[in-house]
């Protein structure tokens, strides 16, 4: 069986290469000799070849060209230089060959790449950072996802970050690309996104641990901020491929990096160009697909409820998050004039009834204090830290990382209020 091979090389041995993969007894043809990484992507998606050999220097070959090519099942070798292999291979290529080494290693490297299994590539997957034990202990990633109706997912995660910032070095990351918010509610005046140039040097194979702290800043007595993006319409500067790589990096800087999504996960995930073409909600899946833990935030009124349920249903059977990760429900504006005389009681006895949840955190409608906080640009610990929504925030914290040091000590004399003894009496 022959293999067919794209070619996009920018030095004059691209002739040489030619003749040496046409050879005879080779299983190798050149299919296409390609100008440029869109006639490359455009004929890997016409199905042409299963294989690619590109020059580093080309101008657009990035992480999200090689996910997209993998997507089409195109095995990928980059012909760099020495000092540029590195950033090559973290760009997520098949394999990388020195262009110093000439056409014969290049076809030598190029046979034993289509000479591998599977027929089926995967994506490009992450390579671990110079000088990295395995046994070193890495950051964890928490998501604030929720349904659509602002139930209040970016007021969970601010103050969830602020919260945690208490147990060591905390990231706040705004990956909301429907209504990014952040900035707003914390009173940030900042033009620049800084989660888009993350992912641009991510893209580029340019980000490491240091360049992605350059892009943030620190909060007052808080976490560090990486702001989002300052209009949805630039949702495709943030590809799947290049956020994967933010979030490792994350985990290098941050002992917790909390997430600020958008509702929506229902992009399709069949046909054609499933894995290929980008996605609008591509931000809040590759965030899913890396959390630790997901924080599912719901308003705590019948509308809300509702969508609650629907988007706990929905988060199950997409498989949007991984297995493994931990899943917290937090019931948000919890009040008595929208779910009546006991409404503790009624939120988990409903989750527990309709959505099978036990013990969610139940935070009150603090009206006030959560009003003081944004008019202020702040966190409830700084302008309000006695409101029952501080202290169930605070609970939330406690839930999703353990408690503090000296945490319990200094609750001890705290008398519970109602929502935390409903919440205890629904778990199972």
């Amino acid at each position: 069986m022959t293999t067919g091979v794209l070619l996009a090389l920018t030095g004059p041995e691209e002739a040489e290469l030619v003749s040496l993969l046409d050879a005879a007894g080779t299983g190798l043809q050149v299919v296409r000799r390609c100008a440029d990484v869109p006639e490359v992507v455009a004929a890997a998606l016409a199905g042409l070849g299963s294989l690619a050999v590109l020059s580093a220097e080309l101008p657009g070959l990035d992480r999200p060209v090689l996910r997209q090519l993998a997507g089409s099942g195109v095995r990928t070798v980059v012909v760099a230089a020495e000092q540029d292999a590195e950033r090559c291979r973290a760009l997520g290529a098949t394999a990388v060959t020195w262009e110093g080494a000439g056409a014969a290693e290049w076809s030598r490297v190029v046979a034993e790449v289509a000479g591998s299994e599977p027929a089926q590539v995967a994506a490009p997957t992450l390579p671990a950072p110079a000088g990295e034990d395995a046994d070193d202990p890495v950051g964890r990633v928490a998501v604030v996802w929720g349904p659509r109706g602002s139930p209040g997912r970016t007021t969970v995660a601010v103050n969830l970050a602020q919260e945690l910032a208490g147990r060591g070095e905390v990231l706040l990351v705004d990956a909301d690309t429907e209504a990014p918010s952040v900035t707003q509610v914390l009173g940030v005046l900042d033009e620049t996104a800084g989660i888009a140039a993350a992912a641009r040097l991510a893209g580029d194979g340019r980000l490491d641990g240091g360049a992605l702290l350059s892009l943030t800043r620190r909060l007052d007595r808080g976490p560090r901020l990486l702001t989002g993006l300052t209009r949805a319409d630039r949702w495709r500067e943030l590809p799947a491929a290049s956020l994967d790589v933010v979030w490792e990096r994350a985990r290098e800087v941050a002992g917790w990096t909390v997430v600020d999504v958008g509702a929506g996960i229902d992009d399709p995930v069949g046909g054609l160009t499933a894995g290929i073409a980008p996605r609008r909600h591509q931000a809040a899946l590759s965030a899913l697909r890396a959390a630790d833990v997901v924080v599912v935030v719901g308003a705590g009124e019948p509308v809300g409820m509702h969508r609650l349920v629907m988007a706990l249903q929905e988060l199950a059977e997409s498989g949007a998050s991984a297995p493994h990760a931990q899943r917290v429900v937090v019931v948000n504006r919890v009040r008595g004039s929208a779910t009546g005389a006991n409404p503790e009681q009624a939120v988990v006895e409903s989750l527990a009834r309709f959505a099978g949840v036990s013990a969610p955190v139940l935070v009150p409608d603090d009206r006030p204090a959560l009003d003081r906080a944004v008019l202020r640009g702040a966190t409830l610990a700084e302008v309000a830290p006695g409101s029952r929504a501080r202290v169930a925030l605070q609970e939330l914290a406690d839930r999703v990382a353990g408690p503090a040091a000296g945490t319990r000590a200094r609750r001890r004399g705290r008398r519970p209020g109602r929502v935390f003894r409903a919440a205890r009496t629904g778990a199972g």
